[in-house]
């Protein structure tokens, strides 16, 4: 029986969305300008890569290819000239949201048919009511921020005064989040974890999508920096996932990164975290060392989003996307006889765009496995057909959305 590795380039949006335009985000495509950018030097940073985008390993599967479908164009150096060697294509997102949640669910075969509750973009954003209640049963004597902002900047604007008040920061986006950043010394993570346990429990009636822990180390403005102790804390999907369906049958599922935290820790058997894309490559790869047939592993490798993405970063994002490429023989050459490797995204988050929010975009569909013949698999029209593709792999029984590729 063969294993299934489903690998989420977080935010990897390859443009073309039908309805981009109801999200604002007509003509957003991440791999397409970040591949412009690089062709026309403006993807160039010292020291880090110069000239144009270089992913021939992905490309060689079929990513190019893949961009050419969902968006009609050239990409600026994918231009692979053979038949691609794997199933390549791209999928349509049906859920309500451009958000991880949605994303993630989707790609497990539960797409988001509500609406979250977002918060305005005023100061303060959170409502009275709201923050009165969080600040009664834990005893806060105020919160910092009360707005939409970028993590690492409001950090940077509002962690000296964190420390010296012991006030939380609580920020805002575009997604159905609340996020609360704390010093992890001057505050304590178990602290700062039982906060959002309790935000989690007042935000529900608001139909918040999550409530995410941000805690930083470092000793000033300057030197701010995130950790990998992030926790997420989610409302249970729907219904069940393919991850439920593995393990009522079961089999192992192994969640690299936050995936367990966006699954609200259901469905997931073991979780291996990881800080930064490179940390999770290697523990994607320990996971495949402890993998037994029928079992899958899910990893999502964040710093495309989270570090590129919402930063703006053209040439950090390229040259994540260059280093990912270039471990991918890593990632292959562990596979069995039968294994499937399946690259995808779960929204966009093109940097050349306006704001500093996702963008409404396709996702490229990349599988490749010993003994598997290169095709295409066409545009799909739900993420959730990379779910029911992976259950047709692993002989688990079909879900009710999505259709299987395989």
């Amino acid at each position: 029986m063969p294993r299934a590795i489903l690998c989420v380039l977080d935010s990897f949006g390859i443009g073309g969305a039908a309805d981009a335009d109801a999200f604002g985000d007509t003509g957003s495509d991440t791999l397409g300008h970040i591949a412009e950018h690089c062709a026309n030097g403006q993807g160039d940073r010292d020291g880090l890569r110069s000239g144009l985008l270089s992913v021939p390993n992905m490309d060689r599967l079929g990513l190019g290819a893949a961009g050419r479908l969902s968006t009609g164009k050239d990409i600026p150096g994918l231009d692979f000239s053979g038949e691609p060697e794997g199933l390549w294509g791209f999928a349509a997102e049906t859920s309500n949201g451009k958000d991880t949640p949605s994303g993630h669910w989707e790609i497990a075969g539960v797409p988001v048919r509500f609406d979250w509750g977002y918060f305005p973009e005023t100061i303060p954003t959170f409502p009275d009511e709201l923050i009165e209640k969080i600040s009664e049963k834990t005893g806060l004597n105020g919160i910092l921020g009360n707005k939409h902002a970028s993590g690492t900047e409001i950090i940077a604007e509002l962690g000296d005064e964190h420390v010296r008040t012991g006030k939380p920061i609580f920020y805002t986006s575009a997604d159905s989040v609340i996020q609360i950043a704390v010093h992890e010394d001057h505050y304590g993570l178990e602290k700062l974890y039982e906060l959002c346990e309790i935000t989690r429990e007042f935000a529900n009636p608001y139909n918040i999508g999550r409530i995410i822990a941000r805690p930083f180390v470092g000793e000033s403005s300057e030197t701010y920096e995130r950790t990998a102790n992030r926790r997420d804390y989610s409302v249970l999907p729907p219904e069940p996932t393919l991850l439920d369906r593995i393990t009522d049958a079961g089999r192992s599922v192994y969640g690299i990164g936050k995936i367990s935290d966006i699954f609200a820790h259901q469905g997931v058997t073991r979780v291996l975290k990881g800080a930064g894309n490179d940390q999770l490559f290697d523990k994607t790869l320990e996971a495949m060392d402890l993998a037994k047939d029928g079992d899958l592993i899910f990893a999502n490798f964040i710093d495309f989003d989270s570090l590129y993405g919402h930063r703006r970063d053209v040439p950090g994002y390229a040259a994540a996307l260059e280093h990912f490429d270039a471990r991918m023989p890593e990632m292959i050459d562990k596979m069995r006889d039968g294994d499937i490797l399946i690259l995808t995204a779960d929204h966009g988050c093109d940097p050349t765009w306006k704001g500093t929010d996702h963008t409404r975009e396709n996702v490229p569909v990349i599988a490749t496995g010993p003994g598997l013949s290169g095709r295409s698999v066409g545009g799909r029209k739900s993420f959730a057909d990379i779910g029911q593709s992976v259950a047709a792999h692993l002989g688990i029984g079909k879900g009710p959305n999505g259709e299987s590729f395989l």
